[in-house]
């Protein structure tokens, strides 16, 4: 599985990126903000992108409807946050992402298995 990250921390980026490797999730990209975001998804067609709720003064929900604009089928996004899920509820649900996983629950399980319940 190839994986794009969408994240405005380094140190998150860094340290999914080593997590997910390890796991056998390779990391194909990694961007910072919307446009570096929504370009290399269009370099990479990563079979994932772990979108960030809060991209500094962008918004990972606008993002994430970009991308789904992008091609057909719709990309398979994940969001990520460390605000927990219940706060964003209205918005994950009406959003085109898989789903959405806490930062700190981040797994190759947890996007595994959302990925294969879009299938």
């Amino acid at each position: 599985m190839r994986c794009l990250i969408v994240d405005d921390s380094a140190n998150f980026r860094d340290a999914a990126r080593t997590m997910l490797e390890r796991a056998g999730i390779q990391v194909v990209g990694i961007a910072s903000n919307t446009a570096d975001a929504l370009a290399q998804y269009r370099d990479l067609h990563p079979d994932v992108t772990l979108v960030d709720v809060d991209l500094g003064v962008e918004s990972g929900f606008d993002l994430v409807a970009e991308l789904n604009e992008c091609e057909t089928p719709a990309p398979s996004t994940i969001l990520i946050s460390t605000h927990s899920e219940h706060d964003f509820a209205d918005m994950i649900a009406a959003s085109p992402a898989l789903g959405f996983v806490p930062k700190f629950a981040l797994s190759a399980a947890a996007i595994r298995d959302l990925v294969a319940h879009r299938d």
